[in-house]
Order: structure tokens, then C-alpha cells, then sequence
């Protein structure tokens, strides 16, 4: 009888990113398995592009008091018959799922009378790396390396890029303005970019407008794909790019994770000891990212492109 796995991992961005050696690690221990993914709508598409799962279900979060979603969604969890759940999401909400399973599934979290729990008291002091490979050590899977990307193509072709460009993501979460650098200053580098012949090339949504605005302002060579690219496209854009440059916010984890050369800004906001991108990756921080001067950046940006 085919083994069904079950594998939680609900966001955001950078954490289900993060997740995606952890992905590959299952895959590969649990080779013959059915395994499917309940995840949130925002990452549905990516995680169904990869080779990872069989199968992906969306988790619309119901409230607890919200009886009939709730109980849809335990009659949903049931149908799977799972054998083996890996609760990479480790949330007091994930958790409470596997109360709604029974308590008796063979899982690897931190819910109380879990069967496989992550037995670390200093477990939210981990980089989540680190912190997910601990956990799946302790359910058995030792290796957790960097997953193999190949997949992650995109159609990037129609963007009609030139050979050299450079990403800029000056966005980041519209309720946390703190942790962007000024789009001047984005500005200012995107120019330094243009005249060594790398066209510079903003990542956004159109939120983000009044940003890229500015930054087109400054530099005239800058190309906008705001609103224009998925998830998988910035990992196909990530693998082509000759560097990335951003503040902490989800599209870097991709780029990151599709081996392009990147320069990460946090503030006081973030701790990049926890959740910085792991690959070819430059972290520059200040309590406050208006102190970081233009240079600065720029300087980080030359190591990477020598």
C-alpha cells in the first residue's frame, strides 16, 4: 500500500522558500509516497510547478468559531488517510490540526503528544534552515540539502531582457515601512548599474508604484516588471541575472534560492541571524535603513559582480 504523506506549510513567502530544501528532503526519503501539501492560496501554483508533491490543497485559515469551514476542512484532512504528517508550518494554528486529525497520526511538529516532536527548547533561536533540518533529522530524514531548482524556468524569454541586467525589489510588506531603504537611494544604484551596462530591472507589485516611480525617475534605463511576474518567473529571472538587490522581503528569498548573487537590507525590523536568504548572499543592516548610504550598497554589489 503506496504511503500518503502530508506536508504543512502555509507562508509567508520567505518561509515557505525556505522550506524548499525541507521540500526536496521529503520528497527524496519518501520517494514512492503520495504526498500533498496544504499550503495558503498565494503559493499554490509554485508548489503544483514543483516536483515535490502529488497533490496540493488550499488552507483558507478558517476561525475556530467558524464551525462549517472548520469542519470541512477536518473532513478534508481525514479523506487523506495520511500516514505521516510534517508540520513545517510549526504555528499554534498548524498545531491545532493535529488535534483536528485525532492526536493519533505519526507527526513531526511541535503539538503537544506529537509522536515526532522537535525536541529543542532553543528552537525558535535557530535560523529556520537550520531549524526545519533539526526538526526532520528528528523524524528520521538526515540530509537536507540545497534543493535542485532546474524546474523553475518560468517564461521568462518574453520580458525581453538583454543579456546583463540586475533585480531590484524596493518594496516589501505595505504594514512594515521600516523595512525598506528609501527608493531615491534605489534610485542612485540602479543608475551606478546602467553605466557598467547592466540594465537595471524593478520586481513589484503595483503597490510598490510610487516606488518604482521614483526609481524610474532616476534612472532611465531601469525596466519595470511590476505586476507582470509570478513566482516562478522571479526564480527563472533569479537564474539568469548577474546580481539582486533588495530589502527583506519574500521575492529575495526566490532570487536567493535560484543562485543569483544577492545584497539584503534589514533594519531593526528583522533578524538576519533567523530568516536571511542562505546561497550567495550579502547582508547589510542598520536599525534604521535610512542610515545606509548609497556607496554602501553599491560597494556590497561590486564584491558580488567581480
Amino acid at each position: 500500500m503506496t504511503a500518503r504523506i502530508l506536508v504543512i506549510k502555509l507562508g509567508a513567502l520567505g518561509d515557505f522558500v525556505q522550506a524548499f530544501g525541507p521540500f526536496a528532503a521529503i520528497r527524496a526519503h519518501h520517494a514512492d509516497a503520495e504526498i500533498t501539501l496544504l499550503t495558503t492560496r498565494p503559493f499554490a501554483a509554485l508548489a503544483a510547478a514543483s516536483p515535490w508533491f502529488d497533490h496540493v490543497w488550499i488552507d483558507d485559515k478558517p476561525k475556530m468559531w467558524q464551525v462549517t469551514k472548520v469542519l470541512k476542512l477536518k473532513k478534508q484532512l481525514a479523506s487523506g488517510r495520511f500516514g505521516r504528517v510534517y508540520d513545517l508550518q510549526t504555528s499554534d494554528r498548524s498545531s491545532w490540526y493535529f488535534r483536528l486529525m485525532g492526536g493519533e497520526v505519526d507527526w513531526s511538529g511541535i503539538a503537544s503528544g506529537c509522536s515526532l516532536p522537535h525536541a529543542n527548547p532553543d528552537r525558535d533561536r535557530m535560523h529556520t534552515v537550520d531549524r526545519q533540518a533539526e526538526q526532520l533529522a528528528m523524524a528520521g530524514i538526515d540530509a537536507v540539502p540545497p534543493p535542485d531548482l532546474a524546474w523553475a524556468e518560468g517564461d521568462v524569454g518574453r520580458y525581453g531582457l538583454p543579456q546583463r541586467f540586475a533585480l531590484l525589489c524596493p518594496g516589501g510588506a505595505p504594514h512594515r515601512p521600516a523595512k525598506r531603504w528609501p527608493a531615491e537611494r534605489f534610485g542612485g544604484v540602479a543608475a551606478w548599474l546602467a553605466a557598467r551596462g547592466i540594465t537595471p530591472v524593478l520586481l513589484g507589485t503595483q503597490a510598490e508604484k510610487a516606488e518604482i516611480d521614483t526609481i524610474r525617475a532616476l534612472c532611465g534605463e531601469a525596466v519595470s516588471l511590476a505586476g507582470k511576474t509570478q513566482f516562478i518567473d522571479i526564480l527563472g529571472l533569479g537564474r539568469r541575472a548577474v546580481a539582486a538587490i533588495g530589502n527583506d522581503t519574500g521575492p529575495m528569498h526566490l532570487l536567493a534560492a535560484a543562485g543569483c548573487p544577492s545584497v539584503v537590507l534589514f533594519s531593526h525590523e528583522s533578524d538576519p541571524t533567523l530568516c536571511a536568504p542562505r546561497g550567495r548572499v550579502g547582508v547589510l543592516r542598520r536599525p534604521t535603513l535610512a542610515e545606509l548610504a548609497v556607496d554602501e550598497v553599491e560597494a556590497a554589489l561590486a564584491g558580488l559582480l567581480t
